[in-house]
């Protein structure tokens, strides 16, 4: 911290770790994504308009369907007033907060020792970082380094709230130039930790929001095989998480070569099945949407035929069982999958 850092007492952090958070998430990930256009019967995770509501409770929800529903499925929510010492809370939004408000909660993060302390702390800062004016000030002041720098905390807790944390920040294309360093750590992340940890998920909630655009999804080229491998294990949540990512990928077309190419377990073509959840099936088929736009030279095509285990043949190639498995699909109950299905299958 700078010279005017100062260590807050113990009540002035209390009532720090106090403040309600308001619902401006939504209009920050809005402005990063209005702007950006995809090709035509492309497809990206994030595709609707922003929503939120707030609850009888004070947390702020996000509305179904709305676009940071849609690409994070994170929502934004306060500490509770309980967990902290009666007449210490302050509530206002974080919009009133100052410069010195933010130096006093990143000094404390790097000076305290105290475990439950810093789960509060990264806790309001994200909840703080929903907000534009809020995610520029922490960047400014060199916050996402000291945030960031909790990726590799030994406690899995703090590692969660930081990758929430660095979630909201995410929502800001300048914050993005410094986020972007810290993928391959987030990327370690999801391969050592235990399949559908809040870990996991929190991970890949970064990754969602870092690769809405095309200018960071490069970062992600070694990962597909990680990420298809990951789809055929985890469970309902984080599939529909890995999913996201994978067709924010798949609707660039300078990554197919890369996605194509990419090993992956012949076990996916089991998930085309009525069984499959229909959120994740639904995104599924967007995916391969995206993947059947793509149209390979007769050399490039029997070039990959030549791998095995690529995604290429796993699900492409003549030999692939798609076709057999989308044919079934269309008899789904489900109209918005059997829309989906048919527009593929023609």
């Amino acid at each position: 911290m700078g010279d005017g850092s100062v260590v807050p007492k113990l009540g002035n952090m209390k009532a720090l770790l106090g403040i309600i958070a308001g619902a401006g998430a939504s209009y920050g990930l809005y402005k990063l994504i209005s702007g950006e256009s995809f090709k035509k019967n492309k497809k990206s995770a994030a595709s609707e308009s922003p929503g939120f509501k707030n609850t009888p409770q004070g947390e702020v929800k996000l509305q179904p369907g709305s676009l940071l529903a849609k690409v994070s499925g994170l929502d934004v929510v306060c500490p509770r007033p309980e967990d902290f010492a009666s007449g210490d809370i302050i509530h206002q939004s974080p919009n009133n907060l100052g410069p010195q408000h933010f130096k006093m909660l990143l000094s404390c993060l790097q000076n305290g020792d105290d475990l439950t302390q810093r789960c509060r702390i990264l806790c309001t800062l994200g909840n703080a970082a929903a907000f534009t004016v809020n995610q520029n000030l922490i960047r400014e002041l060199e916050g996402i380094h000291i945030i960031a720098g909790f990726l590799s905390d030994p406690a899995a807790e703090v590692r969660v709230q930081t990758l929430n944390a660095l979630n909201n920040l995410c929502m800001n294309i300048q914050n993005q130039e410094q986020i972007k360093v810290y993928v391959p750590q987030v990327l370690e992340l999801i391969e050592m930790s235990p399949v559908n940890s809040d870990l996991q998920l929190g991970a890949m909630r970064l990754l969602t929001n870092l690769s809405v655009t095309d200018k960071h999804q490069h970062l992600l080229k070694e990962s597909v095989k990680l990420l298809l491998s990951l789809l055929v294990v985890s469970n309902e949540a984080l599939q529909v998480q890995t999913l996201k990512v994978l067709v924010n990928l798949s609707s660039n077309p300078d990554m197919m070569d890369d996605i194509v190419q990419a090993q992956a377990p012949a076990s996916v073509m089991l998930l085309f099945d009525e069984r499959t959840a229909p959120a994740v099936l639904l995104r599924l088929l967007t995916f391969v949407g995206n993947l059947k736009a793509w149209r390979p030279s007769a050399q490039v095509a029997d070039e990959l035929r030549r791998k095995q285990d690529s995604l290429f043949r796993v699900m492409l190639d003549e030999s692939s069982q798609l076709h057999s498995r989308l044919v079934q699909l269309l008899s789904h109950p489900d109209g918005e999958i059997q829309t989906q299905v048919a527009r593929i299958l023609t």
